[in-house]
C-alpha cells in the first residue's frame, strides 16, 4: 500500500509498504481522505511536534475518512462509509472518570508521543481498532466527513462553554479549527459570532460561513466587554490578550488553540478584574458523533476545505497548509 511518511525535520517520502493485517477486536479501512492538521505541520517542518520528537518514519494525519475493507468480525460490511475516533485512551484516574480524553496513557493516531510512534491515516490502508469506527450517514460524502475530527475540536470547546445558544460569541483565530468553531458557534443557535484573524484570505472565508462580523486585529481592535463567550483558536499571546479584554464581565473565556509549553506574556488582570471563566479544552471526549451529525445536516461546512491533492503531492500538500492567507483546510487523497 501507498503511505505518506515523515523521517524527521523537511524529510517526507511516498512508499510502498506491505499491507496491514488486522489483529483481534482490529478493523482495515482504506482511506479516502486524510486532513493536514497543525500538528501534522510541525512533525515536518520541525522534526517536532512540541516536546514529541519523530525518531522513526511516522505516517502523519489524525483527520480520515474512508470505505471498509476488512472486518474480521463480519459486523461491517466492505464499502461501509466511516471516519474514526482517533483517540485510544490510557489509565482511568479519580475524579476524571467522565473524561477518558484526559487520562493518561493514551494514544493519538499520527503522533509521536508514544513509543513506537502511533501511526496515523495518511496511507491507502489504516488498521484501528473497532471501538473507533464511526459509521457515516449515505447521505455524508467522505470529503466533508474528513472534517469530522476537526470540527468536533470546536465542539468540545463550546460543549466546556456550557453552550452558546442566544449568546455573542467570539472566535480568535480564522484557520480550519477556527472557522470549524465558528461554524459549530452559528449552528448552535449564536445570536452573533465574530471571527478575527490578521489575514485577509481567513476572514473572507469565515464570511463565507456566514459569520455576522470579522475582524482583522492587525488594524482594528476588539471591543472591550462584547462578548458573552470567547472560543480562542489561535494560541497566539497577543491574541489571547485581546480575548480577555473582549470578553463581558463573567463571560467564559475556552483556550482552544495549543500554545508552547513555557512561559509567555499573558496579562491576567481583565481575567481577575472580571471574574473570567477561563476553561482549556484538549481535542475531545465524544463530540466527533455531534460532528458527523452536523456535517451530514450542514453542507456548506464543506467549503472550509479549499484544497485536495493527491498523495504523491504530499510535499506540495504541506507547503499548501502551511500558507495560511491561501488555505483552509488541505486534504491529501489516497
Amino acid at each position: 500500500m501507498k503511505a505518506v511518511l515523515i523521517n524527521g525535520k523537511e524529510d517526507l517520502e511516498v512508499v510502498e509498504v506491505p499491507d496491514p493485517e488486522p489483529g483481534p477486536g482490529q478493523v482495515r479501512l482504506r482511506i479516502a481522505y486524510a486532513g493536514i492538521c497543525g500538528s501534522d505541520l510541525h512533525y515536518y517542518y520541525d522534526g517536532a511536534n512540541g516536546a514529541f520528537v519523530v525518531r522513526e518514519p511516522l505516517v502523519p494525519g489524525h483527520e480520515v475518512s474512508g470505505t471498509v475493507d476488512l472486518d474480521p468480525s463480519g459486523e461491517l460490511a466492505p464499502g461501509t462509509p466511516v471516519t474514526v475516533h482517533p483517540a485510544t485512551f490510557g489509565e482511568q484516574r479519580p475524579g476524571i472518570e467522565d473524561r477518558p480524553h484526559l487520562w493518561p496513557g493514551g494514544a493519538y493516531l499520527g503522533s509521536a508521543s508514544t513509543w513506537p510512534h502511533t501511526q496515523g491515516g495518511m496511507s491507502e490502508l489504516l488498521l484501528v481498532d473497532r471501538s473507533m469506527v464511526r459509521v457515516l450517514p449515505e447521505s455524508l460524502p467522505l470529503r466533508r466527513a474528513a472534517l469530522a475530527e476537526p470540527l468536533a475540536v470546536g465542539l468540545h470547546g463550546i460543549t466546556l462553554a456550557g453552550g452558546v445558544d442566544g449568546a455573542r460569541v467570539l472566535v480568535t483565530g480564522s484557520g480550519p479549527i477556527g472557522l470549524l468553531t465558528a461554524a459549530a458557534a452559528l449552528a448552535g443557535g449564536a445570536a452573533e459570532v465574530t471571527a478575527t484573524d490578521v489575514l485577509p484570505g481567513p476572514l473572507e472565508r469565515a464570511r463565507a460561513l456566514g459569520v455576522h462580523r470579522t475582524v482583522d486585529v492587525s488594524a482594528e481592535e476588539l471591543p472591550a466587554e462584547a462578548y458573552d463567550v470567547v472560543l480562542e483558536c489561535s494560541g497566539v499571546p497577543a491574541s489571547i490578550n485581546a480575548a480577555f479584554r473582549a470578553a463581558r464581565r463573567a463571560g467564559v473565556h475556552v483556550q482552544l488553540g495549543m500554545v508552547p509549553d513555557e512561559p509567555k506574556g499573558i496579562n491576567l488582570a481583565p481575567m481577575i478584574s472580571k471574574e473570567l471563566t477561563v476553561l482549556g479544552s484538549f481535542r475531545f471526549k465524544d463530540e466527533i458523533d455531534a460532528a458527523v451529525a452536523l456535517l451530514d445536516a450542514r453542507p456548506e461546512i464543506e467549503q472550509v476545505v479549499t484544497h485536495e491533492l493527491p498523495a504523491e503531492q504530499a510535499l506540495e500538500a504541506f507547503a499548501v497548509a502551511r500558507d495560511s492567507q491561501a488555505s483552509g483546510k488541505v486534504l491529501v487523497a489516497l
